[in-house]
């Protein structure tokens, strides 16, 4: 990197010598001064197009530096995620071996030993689902999806798995119908409402919109009252192993991959996503756009052509 810089600064005295070298010659020695203006803007062009590839090395040096930094924080991160739930089981196994507890000890860890399992189970389903996103999908996967009834299933799984009351989540959902993939859907909006729920802390309240555009596009808002997303990391949280913050100085669990799946599903959908303030200027703002969704009531273009 710093011998990126010397060049760059070495590349920049040149073509300035160059052009004040060549000036003063053209006007010293008129004999030779056609020569001087020709080899003037030729000089000037070579010294500029080696500047222009020492910077393009040096952006992508940096870049590739910190893609670096961002695959060893993930791997502390998994290797954290995974160590701690372990430890966790070890111990209570150990102890329900070892030493005689009652029942009410007993059903505690067993429950607290559920939860590590859980842990350990959404963290391998975020790096299968990672490690997928590159597979090629049959068409006939697709099938008619009621994107109201799979958000409500999305919003009970994660109130279940944060054991959380019912009241935390707040439904607003028009009821439609879509032809996508299940899978990519259910992941995509278990991402979001996991982050908001790990998120918002112990008063966390999470708002979900669902609603059609005239052009049949879906708009689901996801938003909660946490502490927000600075407005200089809103488009880097979608990166591959982008979380914010020091690794090792995190409360949350998580591996960095979430958003980065969200987005890449989206657009997959031929969709887009994007993060905002929340909706009482407090808290982040999902926001999905997703074509092809229709009302209940009508029916796809393709049944209407089938059934003339």
């Amino acid at each position: 990197m710093t011998i990126a810089v010397v060049m760059i600064v070495l590349l920049v005295v040149l073509i300035i010598g160059w052009v004040l070298l060549t000036v003063w010659g053209a006007y010293n020695d008129e004999d030779s001064a056609v020569l001087y203006w020709t080899i003037l803007p030729i000089g000037a062009i070579f010294l500029a197009t080696v500047l222009g590839g020492v910077i393009f090395y040096m952006v992508l040096s940096i870049k590739s530096i910190n893609l670096n930094i961002r695959q060893a924080n993930f791997i502390d991160s998994v290797t954290h995620e995974l160590k701690s739930p372990i430890a966790s089981l070890k111990l209570y196994l150990q102890t329900l071996n070892r030493l005689k507890v009652s029942e009410a000890e007993a059903v505690e860890f067993y429950g607290t030993m559920l939860k590590d399992v859980e842990r350990l189970d959404h963290l391998i389903n975020h790096l299968l689902e990672a490690g997928r996103l590159d597979r090629s999908r049959d068409e006939a996967e697709a099938e008619e999806i009621r994107l109201d009834k799979l958000l409500i299933g999305c919003a009970d799984a994660s109130l279940l798995l944060y054991r959380a009351p019912r009241e935390m989540i707040e439904l607003h959902l028009q009821p439609c119908v879509m032809h996508s993939y299940h899978g990519d859907l259910d992941i995509i909006f278990r991402n979001l409402i996991d982050n908001a729920m790990k998120y918002s802390g112990a008063d966390a309240h999470i708002e979900i919109h669902l609603r059609l555009e005239p052009n049949q596009k879906a708009i689901v808002e996801v938003s909660d009252n946490g502490p927000g997303i600075p407005k200089g990391m809103r488009r880097k949280i979608f990166g591959r192993f982008v979380r914010l913050g020091l690794e090792l100085q995190r409360e949350k669990p998580g591996t960095g991959l979430g958003l980065y799946i969200v987005r890449t599903l989206v657009r997959r959908l031929r969709g887009s996503v994007k993060v905002t303030d929340g909706r009482q200027g407090q808290g982040t703002r999902f926001i999905v756009t997703l074509p092809g969704a229709r009302p209940l009531n009508e029916t796809p273009q393709s049944e209407e052509q089938n059934a003339a």
